[in-house]
């Protein structure tokens, strides 16, 4: 997912599916008031809400929810899809008894399912389903050969050297373009070649020793494998050293270079004639934009001057971790020992059916999108956040028109990208047809590779059309939501509004506009008007609409919540990196205010009435820090720190919070606890 094309809520990628479903709130906790509701249950008394708001919040929760060994995370979205997990198992096992006419949907599903499920037949066919890529790769003689091979594994997803997508383009919206980025690291992000800290430093030793495993399962002699396994990594710190950092992708302006597929061949990588091999791929287009046009130069040099016995041992191992989960046995614990052990600190696998249907969800989710709409999202839940989006969109506009340090210029474009602003809320209104995706029961592995075969052509189709700003690129069953700029919009998944164990017409006002309307919604509106955000205009369209001054004082108010988040350190000698997380922690402390705004209208708040002994100003905050009931490994922490554009729950809670007073009001927080800050201190942008 391009940081500069979408903008996520969180790193959850989970499905969730609980409207219909009449279950009872969690029992309440020893010592609990007898009236005690599910937020209540979740409270740890021993601590203040002053003190640590997030463990306050959430504490008895955690204690009582350890982390699972099978898994890197645990929290709400992990709930909510368990119980997910076992409807789309029913769905799936019906179709693969049914024997359903090919080409339909239900034999895509079964055939999928069925065939990913046989565990023999990958152990029997080994490494038989990628004998043609990795024959492919033996047969490069030159670093074009070695060009060749990367370019013709790209429709199966492999990333090698590069990033290849067709997009809209960032400054003519109603315009597909052909994209070129730096990319090809096998390490998240390239933070994590470099970072001292002793937990990285960890990392990059594993993965040496993980790619000298897999060369050595292909037959390589040990000593050998290893020392191979070294250069791969010099090559790859290579690229990473002419990879911009992750807070300067953020940057849509200094991302965005259009030049021809020529220009960029001549004047930055003249050992790839890219509108020849664009041509091949049928990706043929009048410009391009470049991300990082001082990568292509390093890339050029790296291709020139790195061994071809070296480069063959990258698209291999590239091409092997990204389709060892779908092989035999081995190769599948093998890429586990280090994605799922040493990067997200797992302690085993999850279970296999559910590693299936995580896969298909990526490789046909809308099939299954509709099933999950006609049984779990009646009407009337939607309508009810149909209407809190607009509740929100009005708090927006008072906020927008009460800001005094905006010039009236800036106003007028701000209310109007406001107005414009389009809010898909629950399903997508025409589902995606999968009538070209192959599915057969040869082999799982194959299966896969079909389906990035399928997007990736998909993808390529949409050069030269118009832009079709109906589609979703997440399922109605996702527990995310994102805000895209260049269709200025929100997407609002049905699973998103779910809670564990409730129907929708259980959870009171205060609850919904706390963990709906502020952590969702008013969270994806002000991703248009955060740092990023702020650059597109209200047709999607990276144009400065800002006067100079207004700019200014925007990147002045702005750099305080960047101070603000450097200052954490999750983990020793890690903090959050306040500049690349700064359109998340912008848009987390948005929402709570737009949440609370709307949420004062309501009748709830103005009565006043407790529910479990909570006022609703209460359960509001409570309903936010609900949002981000999670807990990560310390590996999984780190992943993010280093390579997320979001930082870790507790400071998605802590952070934000400790800005607004009526949270101190509702709680009682006072000067003196950790947190309180000075008011002269507090963010003030919207």
């Amino acid at each position: 997912m391009k940081l500069k094309m979408m903008l996520v809520a969180f790193a959850f990628v989970c499905a969730v599916s609980l409207y219909g479903q009449d279950k009872p709130a969690p029992a309440s906790p020893p010592g609990a008031p007898p009236d005690a509701d599910f937020l209540v249950s979740n409270i740890d008394f021993s601590i203040a809400p002053g003190t640590d708001f997030f463990t306050y919040a959430n504490g008895a929760w955690l204690a009582r929810n350890p982390i699972p060994p099978s898994e890197a995370y645990w929290g709400i979205g992990n709930l909510v899809n368990e119980e997910l997990y076992v409807k789309l198992r029913g769905i799936n096992e019906k179709a693969a008894a049914a024997g359903a006419d090919k080409g339909t949907d239900q034999q895509r599903i079964g055939d999928f399912w069925a065939t990913a499920m046989d565990e023999a037949k990958a152990d029997a066919q080994g490494l038989r389903p990628v004998q043609g890529q990795l024959a492919m790769i033996d047969s490069i003689r030159t670093e074009q050969d070695a060009l060749d091979v990367a370019f013709a594994l790209a429709p199966l997803g492999v990333h090698a050297f590069c990033e290849l997508t067709v997009e809209q383009d960032e400054k003519a919206s109603d315009l597909m373009a052909v994209h070129i980025s730096q990319g090809g690291l096998g390490l998240p992000e390239r933070s994590f070649y470099f970072n001292p800290e002793k937990g990285t430093a960890r990392i990059r030793r594993e993965y040496v020793a993980h790619m000298g495993r897999m060369l050595r399962m292909l037959g390589r002699p040990e000593a050998e494998a290893d020392a191979d396994a070294a250069k791969v990594m010099e090559f790859e710190t290579a690229l990473a050293t002419a990879s911009r950092k992750l807070e300067d992708l953020r940057d849509p302006e200094k991302n965005y270079n259009k030049m021809s597929a020529d220009m960029l061949t001549r004047e930055h990588s003249p050992s790839i004639a890219w509108e020849h091999r664009l041509d091949l791929m049928s990706m043929h287009s009048d410009y391009v934009v470049v991300g990082q046009p001082e990568f292509f130069n390093a890339l050029d040099h790296d291709l020139r001057h790195t061994p071809i016995a070296t480069l063959k041992d990258y698209l291999r191992i590239r091409l092997l971790s990204k389709f060892a989960p779908y092989l035999n046995k081995a190769w599948d614990e093998e890429q586990f020992s280090f994605a799922g052990k040493v990067m997200s600190g797992q302690k085993e696998q999850r279970p296999r059916w559910k590693r299936v249907l995580d896969v298909e969800g990526q490789a046909m989710g809308m099939s299954l999108g509709k099933l999950f709409v006609a049984a779990y999202f009646p009407p009337q839940a939607k309508q009810r956040y149909v209407a809190l989006v607009e509740a929100i969109r009005t708090s927006y506009g008072e906020r927008i028109d009460r800001l005094t340090w905006m010039s009236e210029a800036t106003r007028a474009h701000a209310r109007e990208k406001l107005a414009r602003l389009t809010a898909k809320v629950g399903y997508p209104d025409h589902w995606k047809d999968y009538s070209g995706l192959v599915v057969g029961t040869n082999s799982y592995c194959e299966n896969v590779m079909n389906a990035s075969r399928w997007r990736f052509s998909d993808m390529i189709s949409k050069l030269g059309k118009p832009v079709d700003r109906t589609e979703w690129t997440m399922t109605p069953q996702t527990y995310n939501a994102y805000y895209n700029p260049a269709n200025n919009e929100i997407v609002l998944p049905a699973a998103q509004f779910a809670v564990p164990g409730m129907r929708d017409d259980q959870l009171d006002d205060a609850f919904v506009y706390g963990y709906s309307a502020a952590s969702t919604i008013g969270h994806e509106i002000t991703h248009g008007f955060d740092d990023e955000g702020r650059q597109f205009d209200p047709q999607g369209n990276l144009k400065n609409w800002w006067t100079k001054e207004d700019a200014a004082q925007f990147e002045k108010r702005a750099a305080v919540m960047a101070a603000q988040f450097d200052a954490y350190e999750p983990l020793p000698g890690l903090h959050i990196n306040g500049k690349s997380n700064l359109g998340e922690n912008l848009a987390d402390y948005g929402g709570i205010l737009l949440g609370l705004d709307a949420f004062k209208k309501t009748d709830q708040y103005k009565q006043g009435r407790k529910i479990a002994g909570l006022t609703p100003l209460q359960r509001f905050f409570l309903g936010y820090a609900f949002g981000w009931l999670h807990q990560d490994r310390e590996e999984r922490m780190r992943w993010q720190l280093l390579s997320d554009v979001h930082s870790p729950a507790r400071w998605r809670v802590n952070g934000p919070l400790s800005n607004i007073p009526d949270f101190y009001e509702a709680f009682g927080v006072k000067s003196g606890d950790p947190m309180w800050r000075a008011p002269e201190t507090h963010v003030e942008v919207w």
